[in-house]
């Protein structure tokens, strides 16, 4: 990734509840931060137990509580592109209820529903946890091998191929319309509620193709229930490095991951979101942690807050922009 110049944070500290003026106002910035956190951290998560989003959270609370000196208590909060879990934290009290963000709730949804925050005002982009490519997968009893193949059917029977997504205005639904876009071929999509009943039906040929996640469709590929045609990152992923990207595969143009990070609410003490930044990076550098990453297909490239905050706005532009482009509409 094309590094993006750093910049320290530094702002203006607001009041910790539970502490006098005088000495948090005449304490060092550092000494701030220390005291804080006050009274267990909650990290939403805006998915059910068991998804990628959950995962990544769970990997690190496990240890973000204890390197803050407190608790951090993962709550499940589904619902509405994950953005619901995203509103509690705009509309808590303080920087003691923070989220686990993904793409779909802070770069996708904003451009397709009409959300109870403000994306870019109530909450910052604090520290970036990591990112699972989508995968481009068909049944393992499919007549394709290779996307070339796929494409050369599709282009021949336009709107005969159905693909399965999580739902309208998931990553499996974009990823789609951009490789509509790319390829110039017509599908049919076909929105589900969840991953999980959608891979049922891929498995059992009631649909063609889809473009889920890494996470997702791992232990089918795994178990010889599905094939993996190519992963739709940039480079190849470690847990299927025989498959091609689809820019090998001569798809251009079709870059499409879940990536994960931490969202504060505006207006937290600097220093605090300094600390959790640099908390994090720590902890998800042990050897453990990274391991625990790649079980699911996550790839993690530290960067700065500066840098965080920099991707989380030309990732708004490039969703905004296709959707644009594709008259991309959810009910």
């Amino acid at each position: 990734m094309t590094p993006f110049t750093r910049r320290r944070a530094l702002g203006a500290l607001t009041l910790l509840p539970g502490l006098g003026a005088a000495p948090l106002l005449l304490a060092p910035a550092g000494a701030r931060a220390q005291a804080w956190p006050t009274q267990p951290v909650k990290l939403m998560v805006g998915s059910s137990p068991g998804g990628g989003t959950d995962a990544m959270a769970r990997t690190v609370a496990d240890k973000l509580g204890p390197a803050l000196g407190g608790t951090v208590v993962v709550e499940n909060r589904p619902g509405v592109s994950n953005t619901l879990a995203v509103d509690a934290v705009a509309k808590s009290g303080d920087g003691h209820v923070m989220v686990m963000g993904v793409s779909t709730a802070h770069a996708i949804a904003p451009h397709l529903i009409r959300l109870g925050y403000d994306n870019e005002r109530d909450v910052v982009p604090v520290v970036y946890v990591g990112a699972v490519p989508n995968v481009l997968v068909v049944a393992a009893t499919s007549p394709y091998k290779t996307v070339a193949e796929l494409v050369a059917d599709a282009r021949k029977q336009p709107g005969r191929l159905n693909y399965a997504s999580s739902g309208n205005g998931s990553t499996q639904h974009i990823a789609g319309e951009m490789f509509e876009e790319s390829t110039g071929i017509i599908l049919n999509h076909v929105p589900y509620r969840g991953s999980a009943p959608a891979l049922v039906d891929l498995m059992g040929g009631q649909v063609q193709l889809s473009f889920d996640t890494l996470a997702s469709v791992l232990p089918h590929i795994k178990g010889g229930k599905l094939r993996a045609l190519a992963v739709c990152s940039s480079a190849r992923n470690e847990q299927l490095p025989g498959v091609p990207t689809l820019a090998e595969a001569g798809v251009k143009d079709v870059e499409m991951s879940a990536w994960y990070g931490i969202y504060m609410k505006a207006g937290t003490p600097k220093p605090v979101q300094q600390r959790v930044h640099d908390e994090v990076n720590k902890l998800l550098a042990l050897p453990e942690s990274r391991a625990r990453l790649a079980t699911f297909g996550a790839d993690h490239q530290p960067m700065s807050q500066a840098q965080f905050q920099a991707f989380h706005v030309a990732e708004n532009k490039r969703y905004a922009d296709l959707i644009k482009r594709r008259n991309i509409k959810i009910d």
